[in-house]
């Protein structure tokens, strides 16, 4: 599969989970490779949904990706009103599997 199809399908699944919030989603434009970036419009206090093109690629080739992504919807839906940026995958949950390449490279 070429980079330019795997790039698209990373955008439509990303269009896809921003899907529900309606209009009030515009997509940024940004030169950043590794994540693709929305900017949100409106009386609420979320203001930008990034989400990792990495994590995106796995999420579709997942065999649980449907619910998964489901998951990621009703999650955004639930946070618009309390966070001002959503970011997928969770910064908390990167951080950890950094430490453990740090770890291991350490002791080879």
């Amino acid at each position: 599969m070429s980079t330019a199809i795997k790039t698209m399908d990373e955008t439509k699944l990303a269009e896809e989970i921003v899907s529900v919030m309606d209009a009030r989603v515009v997509r940024v434009c940004s030169d950043d490779r590794e994540n693709v970036r929305f900017a949100v419009r409106g009386p609420m206090k979320l203001r930008s949904i990034v989400l990792g093109r990495a994590a995106l690629r796995r999420l579709l080739h997942d065999r649980d990706g449907a619910i998964k992504i489901e998951y990621l919807q009703r999650d955004l839906l639930r946070t618009a009103a309390t966070r001002s940026e959503f970011v997928y995958p969770r910064r908390s949950a990167v951080l950890p599997a950094q430490e453990r390449l740090v770890a291991m490279s350490a002791v080879c």
